[in-house]
């Protein structure tokens, strides 16, 4: 069988558009289809992007344009809740010592520059689209679209994020679970004084925190636990992210005075995800978010989506048949590695519940950083 020839990519975030621009660099042919008629341009706050990622958005071609509209550092603060410094620790370059070990920018940013990179490769993108039915037989897939047209294809990629719908269309009963945390971000301007992630512990938070997205801009979260989001009103979230945000100290009061618009300011829970045994399904591939998700204690979840997006990328692209033993592969190789970091992600959080003092937070966190130094 020859390389397969037509790819749709169901879903437009990361790891949706990674994959891509990837296969598009090798000459298939991809259609790549996304819910929204923004295509994301302008959702979201901010977004911490360690070193792993940085590889993969250098492989991707665009990262002079994130280094130019990012922030780079290399360290994280601890901080008591009123904003005296008690540690400074370097962070390790999981990307390599020629890229900085952290980047922090505007996720729209990062959205509108992956989107100019989908564009120019040649893929066909219809946005405001979604994927209704999936009729697979030995040869491929034929879809028929919400726009009430149908194409065939040799391989459909499900990169529709966490609540996936093409996970579902296919079978994988696996879902999504709370963990018991929740955050609340905005981007707010930068103070002058914040050059990093400084990361508060205590308060009436169980972390306070932010990060530098631009010379000029930063985002700023506090995590708690979850609440029934039904009884939280939409109009109230600024001020509920201020009652929280205002018991810190040090740059936080100048932060704290911009949470002021309640639609300016995001409430989610941390999730779990990680579908086992398998990420397909005949010939419907999940990747990122759609495959596993994990909250955001150590800063990787979109790497993790890249990194899938790359390994799949060449996987594909160096095979002639894209059959079940190449797609299993896949997975067996993604899943030692990010089985791992969503523990991680979630045992630390469950520690922070639990009230546990002597967890080996810096232990753990140092070790599976380590991992990620290694190519995917």
């Amino acid at each position: 069988m020859s390389t397969p020839r037509t790819v749709l990519v169901v879903g437009g975030g990361a790891a949706g558009n990674a994959v891509t621009i990837l296969l598009r660099r090798a000459g298939i042919a991809v259609d790549l289809i996304e819910a929204k008629d923004d295509w994301n341009a302008t959702a979201g706050s901010g977004i911490t992007l360690q070193g792993n990622a940085l590889r993969v958005l250098r492989e991707l071609g665009v990262w002079e344009q994130v280094e130019e509209s990012g922030y780079g550092f290399g360290s994280v603060g601890i901080t008591a809740p009123d904003g005296t410094v008690l540690h400074v620790q370097d962070d390790l370059r999981t990307g390599g010592d020629d890229l900085p070990a952290t980047v922090g920018m505007q996720r729209p940013q990062l959205q509108r520059i992956l989107i100019d990179a989908v564009r120019a490769s040649g893929a066909t993108v219809r946005l405001g689209t979604t994927a209704e039915t999936l009729d697979q037989d030995a040869g491929g897939v034929r879809v028929r679209l919400s726009d009430g047209s149908e194409g065939r294809y040799d391989l459909v990629i499900a990169a529709d994020g966490l609540g996936s719908a093409t996970r579902a269309a296919i079978g994988v009963t696996d879902r999504p679970e709370p963990t018991g945390m929740a955050i609340w971000r905005i981007a707010a301007p930068r103070p002058a004084g914040v050059v990093r992630t400084d990361l508060a512990y205590g308060g009436p938070a169980y972390i306070a925190g932010y990060c530098p997205t631009s010379d000029t801009t930063l985002y700023a979260y506090v995590v708690e636990a979850n609440r029934d989001r039904a009884s939280i009103p939409a109009g109230s979230y600024a001020d509920e992210m201020r009652r929280l945000a205002s018991a810190y100290g040090g740059h936080w009061p100048e932060i704290t005075a911009h949470i002021t618009d309640p639609a300016q300011v995001n409430y989610t829970w941390f999730d779990r995800l990680l579908v086992e045994g398998s990420w397909h399904r005949g010939r419907v591939v999940l990747i990122g978010d759609a495959a596993h998700c994990c909250p955001p204690t150590l800063a990787q979840g979109a790497a993790l989506s890249l990194e899938d997006a790359w390994v799949l990328a060449r996987f594909l692209t160096g095979a002639d048949d894209w059959d079940d033993a190449l797609l299993q592969a896949y997975y067996e190789r993604r899943i030692a590695r990010v089985r791992p970091v969503v523990e991680a992600s979630v045992q630390i959080g469950r520690w922070q519940l639990d009230g546990v003092r002597d967890a080996d937070v810096p232990g753990l966190m140092a070790r599976t950083m380590t991992m990620l130094r290694e190519l995917p």
